[in-house]
């Protein structure tokens, strides 16, 4: 692993790779800070498609790391993601971490009022691990852009990644549904909603998925759907009560990712998925899958 201690943006990122453990999976994101209005009241959690996904990975039981940007003075409830997961990435001042303000609804229906990407600009595919060879998985979380994604595509596969994943969130697919397509083919395993593949494709009748690569839709309180280039199969969710949803599809990707690394059978997997994204939907943020 490379030690890298150099100057991005003006933000010294110290010790980046020095202490990082190879995980079974690799996790590039970020942590935010989500102020949430359900029902009549409002609440602040930590967030983050990165955390969530990073989480629900090591819930299963597999080993993961975060690459994420980390502000050098943690607020407690920060620190408890910091002790539950392996952390690393460019250090920021803690105002910096990205922000996100969202309405829920009800029925699977969300508005993403306000979002502010802050320090996630320094997370750069330069400051990855040199040798990604031996993560089993490598996973693009949602970042500011599309286009960001692919950077770290291209960054991973020269530095031997055996297995890439990536989602996405319904901004880009609105505003960068070409890049997101292609997004699409260049990684192994893709993760998206209903919505979001409507979007793309029309319906999800509609998803062409390359020979060699699995697409996960997930349903909300319907389970999920694993497609391949010949299959296409549908995995019900059991009825839960439902309090925060925020989390919900990036915990599914992350136990999904984590059953595949074991060598389980995609629907297998899913299925797994679909139970811990149930039980995080239960509390607020992360609460149930950290307790």
């Amino acid at each position: 692993m490379a030690d890298i201690g150099r100057s991005t943006g003006g933000v010294v990122i110290e010790q980046m790779i020095r202490n990082t453990v190879v995980a079974d999976v690799l996790v590039v994101g970020v942590v935010s800070i989500d102020r949430l209005h359900i029902g009549d009241k409002s609440f602040r959690t930590v967030g983050g498609a990165g955390m969530y996904t990073a989480i629900a990975v090591q819930f299963v039981g597999v080993s993961v790391a975060l690459f994420a940007p980390r502000p050098g003075s943690m607020s407690s409830i920060l620190k408890t993601i910091d002790g539950y997961l392996h952390w690393f990435g460019p250090q920021i001042l803690s105002h910096k971490l990205p922000q996100l303000e969202i309405t829920h609804h009800g029925n699977d229906v969300a508005t993403l009022n306000a979002i502010e990407w802050g320090g996630e600009i320094e997370l750069v595919p330069e400051d990855l691990p040199s040798d990604l060879s031996e993560y089993k998985i490598v996973h693009l979380a949602a970042l500011s852009s599309a286009e960001r994604q692919l950077h770290f595509v291209k960054a991973c596969r020269t530095r031997g990644a055996q297995l890439i994943s990536a989602g996405t969130y319904s901004y880009v697919v609105q505003h960068e549904p070409e890049t997101v397509m292609k997004l699409m083919k260049e990684v192994d395993i893709f993760f998206m909603n209903e919505n979001e593949a409507v979007g793309l494709f029309g319906s999800i009748g509609n998803i062409v998925v390359d020979p060699g690569k699995l697409v996960f839709v997930t349903l909300g309180r319907n389970g999920a759907i694993v497609l391949t280039d010949d299959l296409s199969e549908g995995m019900p969710a059991k009825s839960v009560e439902e309090f925060d949803p925020t989390g919900a599809g990036d915990t599914f990707c992350g136990a999904t990712l984590a059953g595949l690394s074991r060598g389980i059978l995609p629907q297998d997997a899913a299925t797994q998925a679909i139970d811990i994204a149930g039980l995080v939907v239960t509390g607020l943020g992360p609460e149930s899958l950290l307790s």
